[in-house]
């Protein structure tokens, strides 16, 4: 068993209070450390960074508290429609999903992409007949439409327009994302990222979540991103591109590269969101503009830490 290696995930960005106010931080903390450990466990055997960040964000998207395969919220239909990317940072391969629904782990359909397609991103009906050509597993709808979304849902109806994950009448809420990034005793770099989207999303809305360089990004020579937050700016921005060039022309660590990317995420947009960052060295960091943020990290095969802050 290895050491050298780091691991990140997150659980979305936003004002956590209501999950402070309803005393669930037990239940994300625990989440978070039973996911980091499951992860180190392939890490540590000299699994690949692809396989640890894709079985961590498969895991994110089975469990309920998260906006995301599962837990997913619901658009304007009432139906779950889901976003995910996978990177790869040796050679930059990449895979990518939108629009997708009924699939159980969107990140797993969008590493089929990455391995068995020329193309780096499906949608919509395309990429529903990709998975059942690879035979990615698929739930009924029963499996994804969860109490709690649904009145999330009704809510937003009710005041005409889409919502953050968990918004109601507060300004700043969480932002309903998952993430993970890993760097292996290889030396490689990989990233995901994945999202059920806006409750009462329309018009097919995508966000940054599959949107290479802008929610996820992994190279070899920098780091790996996942990023969460409100996804047209992070789309504008090319944020998680932006961090790894801070890296390759100035020279930065992860955490100054992940704290240079929120300030101007901050004074370019007024931006709100939050990144997690791996450098090529396996030092880890965290970003937000947001009050707070869920995620956890095992650094250089250290002792894992879980946040929620």
């Amino acid at each position: 068993m290895l050491d050298n290696f780091s691991l990140m995930i997150h659980g979305g960005a936003g004002a956590l209070e209501h999950i402070k106010r309803e005393g669930s931080e037990t239940d994300f903390i625990h989440s978070i450390r039973r996911i980091l450990e499951a992860g180190r466990q392939i890490l540590a055997a000299e699994g690949t960074a692809l396989d640890a960040v894709e079985y961590c964000a498969a895991a994110l998207e089975d469990d309920p508290l998260y906006n995301a395969g599962h837990g997913s919220v619901l658009n304007e239909y009432g139906e779950v429609e889901m976003d995910a990317a996978i990177m790869h940072g040796h050679g930059l391969q990449a895979g990518a999903v939108a629009g997708v629904t009924n699939i159980k782990n969107p990140i797993r359909l969008a590493r089929q992409v990455l391995e068995k397609s020329e193309h780096v991103m499906l949608v919509g009906k395309g990429a529903m007949e990709f998975a059942k050509l690879w035979g990615i597993p698929m739930m009924t709808d029963d499996y994804f439409v969860i109490t709690s979304r649904i009145q999330q849902w009704r809510e937003a109806q009710k005041a005409g327009g889409m919502m953050l994950d968990h918004e109601d009448a507060e300004p700043q809420r969480k932002f309903g994302t998952i993430g993970a990034v890993a760097w292996d005793c290889q030396g490689h770099l990989a990233a995901a990222t994945s999202t059920g989207g806006i409750v009462n999303k329309r018009w097919g809305r995508v966000g940054d979540s599959p949107i290479i360089g802008a929610g996820v990004f992994a190279d070899n020579t920098t780091c790996a991103v996942s990023a969460t937050g409100y996804g047209e700016q992070f789309q504008r921005t090319v944020l998680s591109k932006m961090i790894s060039d801070f890296i390759y022309f100035k020279g930065m660590t992860a955490p100054e590269a992940a704290a240079a990317g929120i300030q101007y995420l901050v004074e370019t947009l007024n931006g709100l969101g939050g990144v997690i960052v791996i450098d090529r060295q396996g030092r880890c960091a965290a970003g937000h503009s947001t009050s707070g943020m869920i995620y956890g990290y095992i650094q250089q095969g250290r002792e894992s830490i879980c946040r929620l802050s």
